[in-house]
């Protein structure tokens, strides 16, 4: 099982149209073979407050694959080819950290 968690920074004021670009490419991802979890989290609201905030601008991506060839197969299909392009000049950053379970 391979565990990722990327962190994606939008421009100033623009996740919301990342995160609506994100959310209809979920679809088309959770479909492809040895995708068991893919899916975007925020920041929770009045947290405890040991809380870390990833803040207004970011979010975080949580997936979870199969093997290491579902992963690759994923970073190269045409539908993440088409939301890279369409969130481009949106996105300041990406943090991807690609995880093996303990």
């Amino acid at each position: 099982m391979i565990h990722l968690i990327a962190v994606i920074t939008a421009k100033p004021g623009q996740r919301d149209a990342v995160l609506e670009a994100f959310k209809a490419n979920v679809p088309a991802v959770r479909a492809e073979p040895g995708c068991n979890e893919y899916g975007a989290a925020v920041d929770m609201a009045n947290g405890p407050g040991f809380q870390v905030l990833y803040g207004p601008d970011a979010f975080a991506v949580i997936e979870k694959w199969e093997n290491m060839d579902a992963l690759k197969a994923h970073g190269v299909a045409p539908h993440m080819a088409a939301y890279g392009a369409r969130t481009k000049e949106l996105v300041a950053s990406r943090a991807i950290h690609i995880l093996s379970p303990a």
